[in-house]
């Protein structure tokens, strides 16, 4: 790995893939397995940095497209980077603008050269090869950087799917050459879709060169969860076990805890702020739609045993502020959806440590399950 950067796995779970580790940054440890709020624009939508340490968050994520776009990567770097930008000490992770060819595809036009959007801002033409998103995130500033893939939609045909798969391995070879910053880790990513041979195939050929880690995606655009469970089967067993694996864009507490059973390590994804935002809740005992008139008079914290700030106010008030329109109410659940993951994520280390992960999944999935039967 690059200086700064270490990666241990200090114990794995005896009856499934799951494994309890630590990543250390030049910004600090991290332990394993571990969630990053979406910051995508520099900010973790509506929290402050101190609120969100207070959540247990210890890794965050930037996005390369949308910073370069605004206010550009030139201004983050010559304001000190993304760390002095944010006020954030802590490790962050930059994604490369791949999701963007996906997420943008109307927007985008994609060659062996990279990809060619029009912003979404302005519609002013703006380029990003390999190269240049390495370069980018180089000028971020950021913990990991990750390299540029291609992204494709699912369903799709398979000569669209492996097209993309081929050029996700060239452009990480090309990222990897174009790296020059020390002290920042280059993770690249396995593509492939639902083909389980396209997705061993880029493992294998990825695991040839000497990235820092490995990441999975392309998941979670479309396809039931069972097949991103298939996927992570065949895929997460043939990539590098010394090095820290990464499954993008992912996901909901159950399908955490799938991939934590198989091997996965590190995850991000907007639905804890996303949903906090559009008043709902999430919990051990089921989902809370906050603005359900049931919470009108409800008395109870919305989480019983929760330590977030959220947690010290009644549901009652809670539901008003979403009623009046009050920011306050997206910023309350959005700090406890982002507490309940990072609590999640502590309850998975601890039983991974202590050799019981299995048990502890099973029980939160028959909870999960109870819930939505409800």
């Amino acid at each position: 790995m690059v200086p700064g950067f270490s990666f241990h796995v200090q114990s794995i779970d005896p009856c499934s893939g799951a494994r309890r580790s630590v990543l250390n940054t030049p910004h600090g440890p991290v332990d394993l397995p571990a969630f990053m709020p979406v910051g995508t624009q520099g900010t973790v939508k509506g929290l402050e940095v101190n609120q969100l340490r207070a959540t247990g968050t210890r890794m965050i994520l930037a996005n390369t497209y949308h910073l370069a776009l605004r206010p550009g990567a030139d201004v983050v770097r010559d304001l000190g980077g993304l760390h002095r930008f944010t006020g954030w000490d802590g490790p962050i992770l930059t994604d490369s603008g791949g999701f963007q060819l996906y997420s943008l595809a109307q927007r985008t036009q994609v060659t062996e050269e990279g990809a060619v959007f029009r912003s979404h801002i302005d519609g002013r033409e703006f380029t990003l090869s390999p190269e240049q998103a390495v370069a980018i995130q180089e000028d971020l500033g950021s913990d990991v950087a990750m390299v540029l893939d291609h992204v494709v939609p699912l369903p799709n045909t398979s000569e669209a799917v492996q097209d993309a798969t081929e050029r996700t391995i060239r452009w990480a070879r090309r990222s990897l050459r174009a790296a020059r910053r020390r002290g920042q880790a280059l993770f690249a990513i396995v593509q492939g879709g639902l083909d389980p041979d396209l997705r061993v195939r880029c493992a294998q050929q990825l695991a040839k060169d000497d990235f820092d880690g490995f990441a999975i995606g392309g998941l979670s655009v479309g396809e039931p969860p069972e097949d991103m469970y298939r996927t992570l089967d065949v895929t997460v067993p043939v990539m590098p076990a010394d090095r820290p694996r990464y499954l993008m864009g992912v996901g909901m507490p159950r399908d955490l805890l799938e991939a934590i059973r198989r091997g996965v390590d590190l995850f991000d994804c907007v639905v804890p702020t996303r949903n906090g935002r559009n008043a709902m809740a999430f919990t051990d005992q089921g989902n809370i739609k906050i603005r359900n008139l049931q919470y009108q008079r409800d008395d109870a914290p919305l989480e019983p045993g929760c330590p977030c700030v959220a947690c010290q106010r009644s549901r009652g008030y809670l539901r008003h502020l979403f009623m009046a329109g009050e920011m306050l109410g997206p910023i309350l659940l959005s700090i406890h959806n982002i507490t309940y993951y990072q609590r999640l994520m502590a309850e998975a280390r601890a039983a991974i440590a202590a050799g019981r992960f299995e048990a502890f999944y099973r029980a939160k999935i028959a909870s999960f399950s109870t819930a939505e039967a409800e």
